[in-house]
């Protein structure tokens, strides 16, 4: 009998406190409720609980200065897709937003100085993610730059130096072949198509079609895709909560201040120089690598400058 009571009593015990937890602990829909306001305060665009939502569109979309024909079917959903493609590369977009704050401004006088477009400044975005990458088709650097292409618009190309590397000095050579550019199709949305696709190429699909628009082109999938992915990485990067993102101040990289040493005697040892000049041979890599090899030959007359940290 005792027994009996003693399990009927801890039975009873164990209903009351499930009661209490029950009535007394927040619901999972209380949280979730809460999340969605928190998100909500923040301008997430749609803080559902869903693996993706479609992201709606922006009403007006331009270019350069060019509108987007969004009421053009085709046209519509191949800016939906690179617009939702570059939502949900997360952790790729957040870094395009760290890195840009640091390298956009840099990069925005030269642009500027060329009369260039404001919006080409993301073109480096889509090409190398703003990291100094090699393609398979050896283009390299922020602006993936060819090297027939680099030498042409004035780069330094050998075995020891490669301004290809150097992101301001690619910079302006690519402002250079996108003011030869608009020279010939004076449309900077052909202009875009044309670092993608070559000059000449591009020529030769508007005279065999008989089109002078980028969105009446029938193109390879590559190019028919770039000019969008441009325009949607430039919507996110400058509405980002809207898709999103939320990214503080704090979490931006910011321009690295540098002194620079001018260099007119070759150089033979870089570890050497490094520590002779207050730094390290990491340091000198990091904000110089145009510098290919172990060492740079510096030919009569010739002045190069290294950056180092202040």
């Amino acid at each position: 009998m005792k027994k009996t009571f003693n399990l009927l009593f801890i039975s009873i015990i164990v209903i009351l406190f499930g009661y209490i937890a029950y009535t007394q602990w927040p619901s999972k829909s209380l949280k979730e409720d809460q999340l969605i306001s928190d998100q909500a305060t923040a301008g997430v665009a749609d803080p559902s609980f869903v693996a993706a939502i479609a992201y709606d569109l922006p009403e007006k979309v331009s270019f350069a200065g060019e509108d987007v024909p969004m009421h053009v079917a085709d046209v519509r959903e191949r800016f939906d897709k690179e617009l939702q493609i570059n939502c949900y590369l997360h952790s790729n977009t957040l870094f395009l937003m760290k890195r840009a704050h640091r390298w956009l401004p840099q990069m925005k006088p030269i642009l500027d100085r060329y009369n260039i477009p404001d919006d080409f400044k993301y073109l480096p975005l889509i090409e190398s993610n703003l990291l100094n990458a090699r393609s398979p088709k050896d283009a390299v650097g922020y602006w993936q730059i060819l090297a027939d292409s680099g030498r042409e618009m004035g780069l330094e190309i050998t075995n020891e130096v490669d301004e290809r590397y150097d992101p301001l000095k690619a910079t302006e050579a690519a402002c250079k072949y996108l003011t030869k550019a608009y020279s010939k199709f004076e449309d900077w949305t052909l202009v875009a198509a044309s670092y993608n696709r070559g000059r000449s190429g591009l020529q030769r699909a508007i005279d065999d079609q008989q089109e002078n628009s980028f969105y009446d082109l029938y193109l390879n999938d590559e190019t028919s895709r770039y000019v969008f992915r441009l325009a949607a990485i430039k919507e996110i990067m400058e509405h980002p909560a809207t898709y999103g993102f939320i990214i503080n101040e704090s979490n931006l990289y910011k321009e690295e201040q540098l002194r620079y040493v001018e260099v007119s005697e070759t150089i033979k040892d870089f570890v050497a120089f490094a520590k002779a000049n207050g730094s390290n041979y990491k340091l000198l890599k990091l904000h110089n690598p145009w510098l290919r090899a172990e060492k740079l030959t510096v030919k009569k007359g010739k002045t190069y400058r290294i950056a180092l940290p202040q």
